[in-house]
């Protein structure tokens, strides 16, 4: 099979200050799950089954609908398991913390447009902080399982964090109340991982 559920480096319940272990054993094994099954059958025996995610995200217009979601979510999930940690929390240091005061002002302000993004993303979605094709930070979101690196993405950009507002990712512990979920995720940002994936896109 072509994709695989990535290996997380922590435990269920590592992340309890912001998600609860139930909802990310439920997050984790069924639905990101799901979304690597239905991809890998989606591309299954097509030109696609052998290609990096990456690539397909960036083709994602010549594909059905079962492979954007599928694939999507995938790609989107393995993003945000990646800059969460039980070690998280606190401000963006170095040459990223650097660029997001000159960009946005102050962290407190990075974090106010993130969450309002999330916040008012009608639905299910995403909210990113990507480097644009300028390598200039910004600030989107996307509905469902899109993404930036995607082709029909209204807003592109190599995605450096992104915070799942599906109600999946936050409703056993937060049930409506998806501001709430918006501000505890930020205990757990791993910036050291987000500041990795800004060097590697820079």
């Amino acid at each position: 099979m072509a994709f695989q559920l990535p290996e997380l480096t922590y435990d269920y319940g590592a992340l309890d200050k912001s998600i609860d272990a139930q909802t990310m054993e439920i997050h984790y094994t069924k639905h990101h799950g799901a979304y690597v099954t239905n991809c890998n059958n989606a591309i299954a025996g097509t030109e696609w089954d052998d290609k990096p995610i990456e690539v397909i995200m960036a083709n994602i217009s010549k594909l059905p609908p079962a492979v954007r979601n599928n694939g999507g979510g995938h790609f989107n999930h393995a993003l945000f398991w990646s800059v969460l940690s039980p070690q998280g929390g606190g401000e963006a240091a170095g040459a990223l913390g650097d660029d997001i005061a000159k960009t946005f002002g102050s962290f407190s302000a990075l974090k106010d447009q993130m969450s309002t993004a999330g916040a008012t993303r009608f639905g299910s979605g995403w909210a990113w902080l990507i480097l644009d094709a300028h390598g200039k930070l910004a600030v989107c979101s996307t509905p469902n399982q899109d993404n930036p690196t995607m082709d029909i993405a209204e807003v592109k950009g190599t995605p450096i964090l992104g915070i799942d507002v599906w109600e999946h990712a936050y409703y056993l512990r937060y049930q409506n109340r998806r501001p709430d979920y918006l501000k505890a995720i930020w205990d757990v940002i791993d910036w050291h991982a987000v500041a990795e994936r800004y060097a590697a896109a820079k």
